[in-house]
């Protein structure tokens, strides 16, 4: 992407000319590499490089136009500022976004360097010797359908007439692996693992190699569930899977639209059991591709949502902010219509537990790995869920698998209904989580 600076004073010099006195870009450029194999072959390499901005415009009636564009020579800056100022007058009357208050504000964070991309060669060997080494891992496994090696740079900014600019860098590799068994007269199992890091030297490869073979290994001897009431243990990926379904519980766009589990007066309400606290937090040290600053250049920050079991805050934009009188929180995107999304989770134990569980002593839990079908068995605005999962039934630290299973619920009551945080928290791609055991859900064996 041409250098920052550049396209500020170029977008000054448009805006001068053009007559606009109020605008802002963000902008973003992602350079990334993508590698797949099947059975030896690599399957699949892709390159890409995108990048785009996006302008907003206000104009003297304080209405706002946004268009985006990937043309970031002066040329094509003037033609979306003019785009955009034209549009300004078809836009909304009520509650027209702004600028961010905080579009100023320092940012506190270290700079981060980009790390040098590894080769393609490089990527597909890496990834044909971990399909290699899985396939070994059992005879049993006969394939590892879902697979992907990656690395991507990424640079962002963000710049307004009021003189803010920001900028910043980073890379990210990551590498996912889904194995896949064939016995005869037996139903295939399967799972997978994933990694993350800065760059493709430091990714723990053999890691998810290990935690992929362990994980299918183990669903080999699998038994039907009675169905019935059990305590669920849920995996950090599994629990993080159902507060990000219902996150409209803390995002102020959606308890605005009233299109959420949520009021704007439940802030210090109790909605959880007093030993879950959660919060959102981008420059938390655990997250890789951690952002400074949001899409209307708020800086990113720790968020607390949940706090002993108490809603503690909601995630904002500027807009919403001031319509709750509250601050940005530096979880907006830009568009037309600004959204809100949570950027990291971080879930922790709150406060101490009458009694500590293990799977190494409980009868009969069941611990769920992975929940299947979100899209569509979630009733966000119900707070209701169904859902498949792969995971097995636990007797005193002996896990077997469970053939097929739903796990049914109401998110508010699993909330409360928490029993125990275990303090080992674990790295995903949505956020730092321990295990959190949960009592009385509903498990339905086929």
């Amino acid at each position: 992407m041409a250098n920052i600076q550049e396209i500020a004073s170029a977008a000054k010099s448009s805006a001068n000319i053009l007559g606009i006195k109020k605008f802002d870009i963000y902008g973003s450029s992602v350079d990334s590499t993508s590698v797949q194999v099947d059975q030896g072959e690599p399957r699949q390499v892709k390159a890409s490089n995108l990048s785009g901005v996006t302008v907003r415009v206000w104009n003297e009636e304080n209405t706002m136009g946004v268009t985006s564009t990937t043309d970031v020579d002066p040329k094509g800056l003037e033609l979306a500022l003019k785009t955009a100022y034209e549009a300004s007058f078809f836009g909304v009357k009520e509650n027209v976004p702004d600028f961010s208050p905080e579009a100023i504000a320092p940012l506190d964070v270290k700079a981060t360097e980009k790390v040098e991309q590894a080769g393609v060669t490089e990527l597909i060997n890496s990834l044909l010797s971990a399909e290699k080494e899985l396939m070994a891992a059992h005879p049993a496994i006969k394939g590892v359908p879902y697979n992907n090696l990656a690395q991507r740079d990424v640079d962002r900014f963000y710049l307004n007439s009021d003189g803010a600019l920001r900028t910043e860098s980073h890379s990210l590799a990551s590498v996912y692996l889904y194995s896949k068994t064939e016995e005869e007269g037996r139903k295939p199992r399967s799972a997978g693992a994933f990694r993350i890091s800065h760059g493709v030297k430091d990714l723990d490869i053999n890691g998810c190699i290990q935690e992929t073979a362990d994980k299918t290994i183990s669903h080999l001897n699998y038994q039907k569930v009675q169905t019935g009431k059990y305590t669920v243990v849920f995996s950090p990926d599994a629990f993080l899977s159902l507060l990000s379904a219902f996150s409209n519980l803390y995002n102020a766009q959606n308890i605005l639209d009233k299109q959420s589990l949520s009021t704007p007066d439940d802030i210090g309400k109790e909605i959880a059991s007093p030993l879950l606290c959660v919060c959102d937090d981008a420059l938390h040290p655990a997250n890789v591709g951690a952002e400074s600053f949001d899409g209307e250049g708020t800086p990113t920050r720790r968020v607390p949502l949940i706090e002993n079991g108490v809603l503690s805050g909601f995630l904002h934009s500027a807009g919403t902010a001031k319509r709750m009188n509250a601050k940005p929180t530096g979880n907006a995107s830009i568009g037309a219509k600004v959204s809100v999304s949570p950027n990291f989770y971080h879930v922790y134990a709150g406060a101490k537990a009458e009694k500590e569980f293990s799977l190494e002593t409980a009868e009969n839990v069941i611990l769920i790995d992975d929940l299947q079908a979100l899209h569509a068995g979630v009733k966000a605005l119900q707070g209701s869920f169904s859902l498949p999962f792969d995971g097995w039934i636990v007797n005193k630290g002996v896990r077997t698998s469970i053939e097929s299973a739903t796990v049914a619920g109401d998110f508010l009551t699993v909330l409360t209904s928490i029993i125990f945080v275990e303090p080992e928290p674990e790295l995903t791609p949505g956020g730092v989580c321990p295990r959190v055991w949960v009592e009385g859900l509903s498990i339905t064996g086929e």
